[in-house]
């Protein structure tokens, strides 16, 4: 599982059968963020589920 980065930031991808992925937000309100503004996951208690797809293309 980790943070995505770009135009997917504030996503989080979780890995499937490869090349696939779970694609997941945060819909805690507001996001739980640590110190340094990366996303605090150990604080997430709600998510959105945005699909699955191969996010290589």
């Amino acid at each position: 599982m980790h943070p995505l980065k770009g135009e997917r930031q504030g996503q989080i991808s979780l890995d499937l059968d490869h090349p696939y992925r779970l694609l997941i937000a945060v819909a805690n309100n507001p996001v739980p963020k640590k110190d340094n503004g990366s996303i605090n996951l150990s604080k997430v208690t709600a998510v959105m589920i945005l699909g699955v797809e191969d996010t290589h293309d």
